[in-house]
């Protein structure tokens, strides 16, 4: 039997950290998986208050410490990481914060959600870290890659898959069901609503892309993921 965090390991590796962002905290078992199993977590500011009230200990927090509570910022004040920078937002803080800790390979999770404009600006942020650190966000969904250069996916078939071009580049698709051979795309919504047809697919381009792939089961994100 094949759980569907394989899938996602597979290509993620072993992480480094994981962030915890401010957006709605995850319910699905995959990112669930990666908080439970993680060797560093950083929360972004106020995600600390949620996550200390379920009974987690981060390892650091980071940002302008709005948000957090004064509970919290004098139990944990020792692992506080102030970053004043309004020109940058929690997210990207904590980051470079994995970065700057020599942290490369990163997980983020609670992205998205609460707000669309914060779960819009989070998914395009993945084009900007991805030029620092190898970098993945799950939510209860799926999981959004960011690439810039031919990449081969595991997949599973069935699996829906959709992608969102940053820069105006050609695209070609092998291995969905409507591939695409040196396409342009001038609106997100084009690449939406793939499906891949077997247990691998490849996007080419030399632009800056952001990758969506299902969790094998997206209808409810308390369903099991076993297949």
């Amino acid at each position: 039997m094949i759980r569907m965090s394989d899938f996602s390991s597979s290509f993620i590796g072993d992480p480094d950290a994981v962030i915890i962002a401010n957006g709605n905290y995850p319910m699905h078992e995959i990112p669930l998986s990666y908080i439970e199993k993680a060797k560093y977590i950083v929360c972004c500011d106020g995600a600390a208050n949620g996550f200390i009230a379920r009974g987690g200990h981060p390892d650091a927090i980071v940002g302008d410490c709005d948000s957090i509570s004064e509970e919290n910022k004098i139990r944990f004040g020792g692992i506080i990481h102030p970053n004043p920078d309004q020109y940058t937002n929690d997210l990207t803080k904590s980051v470079h914060f994995c970065v700057q800790q020599g942290m490369k390979n990163l997980v983020i999770v609670a992205a998205t959600g609460k707000s669309e404009d914060h779960t819009l600006g989070n998914i395009s942020l993945l084009a900007e870290y991805m030029l620092q650190a190898q970098v993945a966000m799950i939510t209860d969904y799926g999981i959004l890659y960011p690439i810039h250069s031919p990449t081969t996916f595991p997949s599973f078939r069935g699996q829906n898959i959709s992608f969102f071009c940053i820069d105006r580049a050609e695209v070609t698709l092998r291995g969905l069901r409507y591939p695409l051979d040196k396409a342009i795309l001038t609106n997100w919504w084009q690449g939406t609503l793939n499906e891949a047809l077997g247990d691998t697919f490849s996007i080419e381009t030399r632009g800056r892309t952001i990758v969506f792939c299902s969790h094998y089961s997206v209808s409810n994100p308390l369903t099991s993921t076993s297949m």
